[in-house]
């Protein structure tokens, strides 16, 4: 648009300058040639009005084309102030869509992200108490007393969740007066069988914690030392003729050194089976209380045979009673079918008697009496008693 207005402006300039280019050189034409009359002149100045007319007529024309392109120019812009003021809501409505679904997705992560916080800080709660925990248990455990009770305690809660109540008992003083942690009741034989918890955790650790060849083997030596003074000394305090059985149990409470013994240290092992102590840990300990339990229901199921003979006795007994009483009782069913029978035989002649009297043949037919007379007896014993 603005090179139109341009071209209409530079023609109007020269046709401007064009037209001055003319008078001057009218001029000068007339200072050179006066004597050509008046008439050039007129023509002269005519030709000079209808230039000037039609510059004035451009001039307005230019005009005219300038306010219409002002007003084409005008619309246009208010179209495309509408068309952008759409396209800017438009935008602007995307813009807040977006907003609110990142608003609403962002809100559901902080969610997620608060409930996961919590879960991390209730295991962290977790983790901290584990920790008082696990503290508190390796304060117990390098205390050799309180690894004592522990040991106690944790054999004390296998007994009684294997075996019945009144089969054990705990810290039972022996004949021989020393005190063992566990006595479980067995009939003989074998009979009472003594279970006393040993731990030697100190040995044990220094064995893990050896770096060098040397240390190793001194702990080893240590470790074996100390496991074999537990088993002698339960096999001379705890194996007791005529009060307990011929062997005894060494309860481990820890499956690390019970597996070390048996990884490391079979000769350990067979000396303790030398002198009749079975070392056990609490997994080994729980399916030896399970193999004791079947022998206790075993030794009661026999206490009770006795009885359970003499209870079958008498089921025989009422057995016998109720065949005679089943007998007497076919016997009975037995006599009414019998009596049924006569009374149908009864009731028969009866009808036939009838019929020969409805029918006046009593004549004819006395010999047949005579013969059913014969055939069917009259028992005396019920006539008498209606006489």
């Amino acid at each position: 648009m603005s090179e139109v207005f341009g071209s209409i402006n530079f023609v109007h300039v020269l046709l401007f300058i064009l037209s001055g280019a003319l008078m001057f050189f009218v001029s000068a034409y007339f200072k050179k040639n006066k004597g050509h009359g008046q008439e050039f002149e007129n023509k002269f100045t005519s030709l000079h009005d209808e230039l000037l007319g039609r510059m004035k007529s451009m001039s307005e024309l230019q005009n005219d084309t300038q306010g219409r392109m002002f007003e084409a120019l005008r619309q246009q812009e208010r179209a495309l102030s509408v068309s952008l003021d759409q396209k800017l809501s438009d935008v602007i409505k995307n813009v807040n869509g977006g907003l609110d679904k990142t608003t609403l997705k962002t809100q559901e992560n902080l969610n997620a992200l608060k409930e996961r916080l919590a879960v991390i800080d209730h295991a962290q709660k977790n983790i901290s108490e584990l920790s008082k925990d696990v503290v508190g248990l390796q304060e117990i455990l390098s205390n050799k007393q309180a690894r004592g009770a522990f040991g106690e305690l944790q054999l004390e809660d296998l007994v009684k969740a294997a075996l019945p109540a009144g089969a054990y008992d705990f810290q039972v003083t022996m004949g021989n007066g020393k005190r063992a942690d566990c006595v479980i009741k067995l009939p003989n034989p074998p009979g009472s069988i003594v279970v006393d918890a040993k731990y030697p955790l100190e040995d044990y650790r220094r064995l893990v914690d050896a770096a060098t060849k040397p240390e190793k083997d001194l702990a080893a030596r240590q470790f074996k030392a100390a496991v074999m003074r537990h088993v002698t000394a339960i096999s001379e305090k705890y194996i007791i003729p005529n009060e307990t059985a011929d062997s005894a149990l060494m309860f481990l409470p820890s499956e690390s050194v019970y597996m070390e013994l048996h990884t490391n240290f079979l000769d350990v092992l067979d000396a303790s089976y030398k002198l009749k102590v079975w070392i056990v840990s609490p997994t080994t300990l729980m399916a030896t209380l399970n193999t004791v339990r079947a022998i206790l229901k075993d030794a009661k199921m026999r206490e009770q045979a006795g009885l359970i003979q003499q209870e079958v006795q008498k089921l025989m007994v009422d057995l016998g009673r109720l065949d005679q009483r089943v007998n007497k009782l076919g016997q009975h069913f037995s006599q009414a079918s019998e009596d049924i029978r006569q009374i149908q035989i009864s009731t028969e002649k009866v009808a036939r008697r009838g019929e020969r009297i409805e029918m006046l043949e009593l004549d004819d037919h006395i010999e047949n009496e005579q013969l059913e007379a014969k055939s069917d007896p009259v028992d005396p014993q019920p006539l008498r008693q209606i006489r």
